[in-house]
């Protein structure tokens, strides 16, 4: 039989996830998540849910997981991840638990091997799901930490920011409207990470792996 629990958070937004093992009936796990993106409301509708799973081996093979929200800790639900598969929406994945370490934009669609596919030097240890939005996208990146030396706002993608603005570097952003890619690279190349609405004074004291950005992109794919 199935079976599930729910526990209030501080947010009441509702996410859900199941956990399936080969040979076992399917469970249900109901929670409540603190993570401003399960609940996200774009500008003009409702933020539409995605839908992955994660398996043990590569090509589908193995025990699995199905998450529809954010997972801070893949291991809690599987010892490893070596493939997947995007059934609806977008997620960002990361190869370290709570959203850290190197990180890999997904969209709809099968990864039967992560690693060769994705150029992953280890398994996902945890994924963020990435809410629809269908308003302006509107962010304002600065040269230097704590928003300071040259700034431009951005309205659309920006392949090389030396190119077009003389700028250097970016170090630090405002991201007022939709969610975006940076990329260390110009021409959306390098490493990545994933911005949602907010200030982020120092890319370096965030603990990323990046601490500056040569070019931004916004996340336009569906969530169908």
């Amino acid at each position: 039989m199935s079976k599930g629990f729910s526990e209030g958070g501080p947010t009441g937004s509702l996410r859900s996830m199941r956990y399936k093992r080969k040979g076992l009936n399917q469970v249900r796990y109901s929670s409540n998540s603190d993570n401003p993106s399960a609940a996200n409301m774009s500008n003009t509708g409702m933020n539409m849910r995605g839908k992955i799973i994660f398996y043990e081996e590569k090509n589908f093979q193995g025990r699995s997981y199905e998450c529809m929200s954010d997972c801070s800790d893949m291991t809690s639900y599987l010892s490893r991840c070596h493939s997947c598969r995007v059934e609806s929406g977008c997620f960002m994945v990361y190869d370290r638990p709570n959203f850290m370490g190197n990180q890999f934009f997904m969209r709809r669609g099968e990864y039967a091997d992560n690693m060769s596919m994705m150029g992953m030097r280890d398994c996902i240890k945890s994924c963020r799901m990435i809410p629809m939005h269908r308003g302006q996208f509107r962010m304002k990146i600065f040269e230097k930490e704590n928003f300071s030396g040259q700034s431009h706002e951005l309205m659309d993608d920006c392949d090389n920011i030396m190119e077009r603005y003389r700028m250097s570097d970016c170090m630090s952003c405002q991201v007022m409207d939709g969610h975006w890619l940076m990329y260390e690279q110009a021409n959306f190349r390098g490493k990545m990470m994933y911005l949602r609405p907010g200030e982020y004074r120092s890319f370096r004291e965030m603990g990323m792996s990046i601490t500056r950005f040569m070019s931004m992109r916004r996340i336009m794919d569906s969530c169908n």
